[in-house]
């Protein structure tokens, strides 16, 4: 019995001692994957911000907008535009209308206009501020434009179907292209037209007289031949006066002549 209860005796601590080794082989490991987890946490640079903006990379991904990003890069509103992304806290919203947009506009629409104008134009497509579609249920008319003093007026009808009028045309607002703050992009299927350069002209008043007319009609006229009482000029009675003495002069030599 006492043999048999030491060899019991001696497996348990045979076994405890196996538990152990085991035991410590598991947080052996275990400290070895916590120290290169750390490690590679520590190692591994830190996220880089988000890059700016980039209007004409969301554009270009649309696919139907390359006279709009020409006219962004002629006029530099495009440059514009990334300094107040960059600069504001307000974001931006652009309405991009398509190369179908400016295709079916007159010949010469774009073309007629001053590089000015034509600056205006592509601003009158930027609203100084971010609108996603919900945003315009609640926009105050008329809405400020980039162009300052050339405004649009946003209808919201129901379930995010939004209008865009310039006074000469209305359009939908179509397919947004981004409405991921700081800028909105949505595309419209007509060129937007502010009556400040496509409207009605106000009539040209006259240009100031010179007085030119007055001067040369108040000058004294140059005087003709002097007018008698009888109506007939002095010229016509000194031709007269000289016929009526060369027959009397025939006369007298006449009746010498017969005496």
């Amino acid at each position: 019995t006492q043999l048999t209860s030491n060899t019991h005796t001696q497996i348990q601590t045979k076994k405890d001692q196996i538990m152990a080794s085991k035991l410590q082989v598991f947080f052996l490991v275990l400290a070895a994957i916590a120290t290169q987890s750390l490690a590679q946490s520590l190692a591994a640079p830190a996220p880089s911000p988000p890059g700016p903006v980039n209007l004409t990379a969301i554009l270009e991904k649309g696919g139907q907008f390359t006279t709009l990003i020409r006219l962004l890069y002629s006029t530099q509103v495009v440059d514009q535009i990334a300094i107040q992304l960059n600069s504001s806290r307000d974001g931006m919203t652009v309405f991009a209308p398509t190369d179908n947009a400016f295709q079916n506009l007159k010949v010469g629409t774009i073309n007629d206009l001053t590089q000015q104008e034509q600056v205006e134009l592509v601003q009158y497509h930027v609203l100084p501020k971010f609108y996603n579609l919900a945003n315009f249920q609640t926009i105050s008319n008329p809405v400020r434009t980039q162009a300052g003093d050339f405004v649009l007026t946003i209808t919201y009808l129901a379930n995010n179907q939004v209008n865009v009028s310039t006074g000469m045309v209305e359009t939908p607002i179509n397919n947004p292209l981004s409405q991921e703050p700081p800028l909105a992009v949505y595309q419209v299927d007509k060129v937007l037209l502010p009556p400040q350069l496509f409207g009605p002209k106000p009539p040209t008043s006259a240009p100031p007289s010179s007085g030119k007319s007055d001067r040369v009609s108040s000058a004294p006229k140059a005087e003709g031949p002097a007018v008698d009482d009888a109506g007939k000029n002095n010229g016509g009675y000194g031709v007269r006066s000289t016929g009526m003495g060369f027959v009397i002069g025939v006369a007298l030599v006449t009746m010498g002549f017969l005496s």
